[in-house]
Formats: structure tokens, C-alpha cells, sequence
């Protein structure tokens, strides 16, 4: 796969960003970094045509490049700040991962599925982005470089980990889709003291499913 990132796909980005901006995102960070990142260069080739449109698109091993405007309002969700440690669960195609990066934040991030695992991790870096890579199941988190500010689940869940409500810090914020369908609730906690949590119910998307404890 040739890295080029021309002016045709610069200016998809833009139309990209302007249609993603009417949808209601007007966090100038985030829509800086969904410019920042060219998203064609996470599919496959015979798919460019895809790569700027607002759309989920399969990526292999029943998963998907998520929809810009999920990543987009996920990123805003998390209210970053600059040097923020985060624990994203799930790389997936690793475009989520490099939308936080542009965000200039630390991204501790684990994938579940080895043959996306070994994809994003050799293509992430050729991006310019070192994320720190785990493979494992996304459930239990990373206790040992816990705590982080921030913790973004990236496929649906069908009830809130302990284990990544442990690792937040007090203060910090998690966005995760809840829910055991078909269709999820974005949810937002706040950990307000060791085991206290503020817990925010925005609207509905559609995720894959976290998967847990299963070896492929």
C-alpha cells in the first residue's frame, strides 16, 4: 500500500469536516484532527471511494472503520487535554487511535483480534503515530499502567467493565455504547470519588460488540 495523501484526498477531508461541522460537532480540535488524518489510508485500496464518506465500513474480522461522525462525537466526548493518558478499548483499524494522537494526547490502546492487531500495529507507525499497542482482552483493561485521565471504549458493551471503572481516575472520564442489541446507548461517566460516578445517557449508535474472553 502506497502512502500518498494528495490534494483530492485533503479536499474530501475538508468536505468531510463541513459535513460533519452541520451535523452539529463545533469542536475545533477534534474537526482539526479528522483533517489531520487521512482516513484512505486505513482501508483497503479497492475502497478509497468510501474513505470520506460519513460511513462505518467493514475492515476484515466482522469489524469496521468507525463512522467519522462516532469518532468525531466520542473524541469530543472526552473533553482532551494535552498530555491526557487515555485507554482506548479496541484499535480496530487504528483510525480512532490516531484521531486521539492528533489530539496530543498518550493512548494506551488494546485489541482483541490478532489479525488487526499485527495489521495496526505495523501501519500506525508508517502514519507517524507510536501509540502503545496491547493485545489482550479490552474487559480487564491495563491495571498495570493505570490510572488514566480518560477511557474510550470503541465497541458495544453490554454493561460497564469494573475493571475500567477501577483504572479512571478520580476527576477522569469515560465514554463507552451500552446496551446488548443491536443498537447502543453513548454513555458518559464521570468518576466523581473512588467509587462514585456521575452517569450521562446521550443517543443512540451502532457499534460492534465487545468481545470478551474469546481466543481466535
Amino acid at each position: 500500500m502506497t502512502m500518498k495523501d494528495d490534494y483530492k484526498h485533503k479536499g474530501l477531508r475538508r468536505q468531510l469536516g463541513e459535513g460533519l461541522r452541520q451535523k452539529g460537532i463545533t469542536n475545533e480540535a477534534v474537526l482539526k484532527a479528522i483533517d489531520a488524518v487521512p482516513r484512505h489510508l486505513f482501508m483497503d485500496a479497492a475502497f478509497l471511494e468510501f474513505a470520506y464518506k460519513d460511513t462505518a465500513f467493514p475492515i476484515g474480522a466482522g469489524q469496521t472503520i468507525s463512522q467519522p461522525y462516532t469518532v468525531a462525537f466520542q473524541t469530543d466526548l472526552l473533553d482532551l487535554k494535552r498530555g491526557d493518558k487515555v485507554l482506548e478499548i479496541g484499535t480496530g483499524s487504528g483510525y480512532q487511535t490516531a484521531v486521539l494522537m492528533e489530539m496530543g494526547v498518550k493512548v494506551f490502546t488494546i485489541e482483541r483480534q490478532k489479525l488487526l492487531y499485527d495489521k495496526t500495529k505495523n501501519l500506525l507507525p508508517q502514519l507517524g503515530y507510536a501509540p502503545k499497542f496491547f493485545y489482550g482482552d479490552g474487559y480487564k483493561g491495563l491495571p498495570n499502567y493505570a490510572p488514566f485521565d480518560k477511557v474510550l471504549v470503541t465497541a458495544g458493551a453490554p454493561f460497564v467493565p469494573e475493571a475500567l471503572k477501577e483504572q479512571l481516575k478520580v476527576g477522569g472520564i469515560m465514554v463507552i455504547p451500552v446496551g446488548s442489541g443491536d443498537v447502543q446507548m453513548m454513555t458518559v461517566l464521570q468518576k466523581t470519588s473512588e467509587s462514585g460516578f456521575e452517569t450521562t445517557e446521550l443517543k443512540q449508535f451502532r457499534f460492534v460488540p465487545l468481545l470478551e474472553d474469546k481466543q481466535w
